[in-house]
């Protein structure tokens, strides 16, 4: 399956870094204005609408409209992992429907001295099959500035002046 990896330096405590990411306010934050990303529900893994935080288990239902152009595409994610120590953690999600075949998104944190590198690394693989497979190589264009865009919002969010 192909991979998308980016890490940036976030100049902002560990702490504060991974409670950012752990919540749904963070997805909402860090995604790029131009897909038009709609929150439908989030549900805990006991049923819970609206958890607190994003554990094993719950199920994060959005609509996509890139550009605002085409139908809306619809996307579930499932958080199916969640570590957290003193110095680093992380969470994993996979999506079970949406626009992509397969996609699993790692999330990782670790404190580096007083600041906080973020890790992400994307194994995914595009729908239509042969035609998918041959447009793979250009996809990295797409996802990396989507997650620049991300870093470069979580620097805003949490670095200070």
């Amino acid at each position: 399956m192909p991979v998308f990896e980016r890490e940036t330096r976030v100049r902002a405590p560990f702490s504060e870094v991974w409670a950012f990411h752990s919540r749904i306010e963070g997805l909402e934050a860090l995604t790029p204005d131009w897909l038009h990303l709609t929150i439908e529900s989030v549900t805990g893994p006991g049923g819970e609408h609206d958890p607190e935080t994003l554990a094993p288990g719950t199920r994060i239902s959005m609509s996509l409209r890139p550009f605002g152009v085409g139908p809306k595409q619809r996307w579930t994610s499932v958080i199916t992992k969640r570590t957290e120590a003193e110095e680093s953690a992380m969470f994993e999600d996979i999506m079970q429907g949406g626009p992509f075949a397969r996609w699993k998104h790692t999330h990782s944190f670790r404190e580096d001295g007083a600041d906080t590198i973020v890790h992400d690394r994307v194994e995914y693989e595009l729908p239509g099959g042969k035609l998918g497979r041959a447009v793979t190589p250009f996809s990295s264009v797409g996802f990396e500035g989507m997650f620049r865009g991300r870093h470069r919002a979580t620097k805003r969010a949490l670095e200070q002046a």
